[in-house]
């Protein structure tokens, strides 16, 4: 397993979640959520250099029968623009199926209500992102997805 901490990003039209990882690369917790649009970049460059993160992973949205979903192309344009504008911080897009729903039903596991899940759940997406791409590679022994 790697050594460094890593950030979980779930990219959504409206808002972007973002998780973080020990430097050990062991739990995947949730950090912030950022609004999407303009800003959204560079404030992803911002938290990466806070937390002297090695890698974005990345959720890519993918279908139930394994084909990349319209979102997809969404999602690789804006890796594109977060790759020129972190150059020396990997990316790695990483298979999010049932994120959003593993994340939900967490969150009401958790107890949390249908509005505090709401304004919480770009951010267990994203962790829920993270900690996967996290245990793949403990058990693989390679990091998992599609390098950029």
């Amino acid at each position: 397993m790697r050594r460094g901490r890593r950030l979980g990003v779930d990219v959504g039209s409206v808002r972007i979640g973002v998780a973080v990882c020990d430097p050990d690369g062991l739990v995947a917790t949730p950090l912030e959520t950022v609004a999407a649009g303009d800003g959204a970049v560079g404030r992803l460059a911002e938290l990466a250099e806070e937390v002297s993160a090695i890698e974005f992973v990345v959720g890519l949205p993918v279908s139930l029968n394994g084909r990349e979903s319209h979102a997809a192309t969404t999602v690789r344009a804006f890796v594109e623009t977060l790759r020129h504008a972190v150059p020396d911080v990997g990316i790695r897009l990483h298979d999010e199926r049932m994120s959003t729903m593993s994340a939900d039903s967490l969150l009401r596991e958790g107890g949390r209500s249908g509005r505090s899940r709401r304004e919480v759940i770009d951010q267990a997406a994203a962790t829920v992102i993270l900690q996967a791409a996290l245990d793949a590679e403990r058990t693989r022994g390679v990091p998992p997805g599609e390098t950029i």
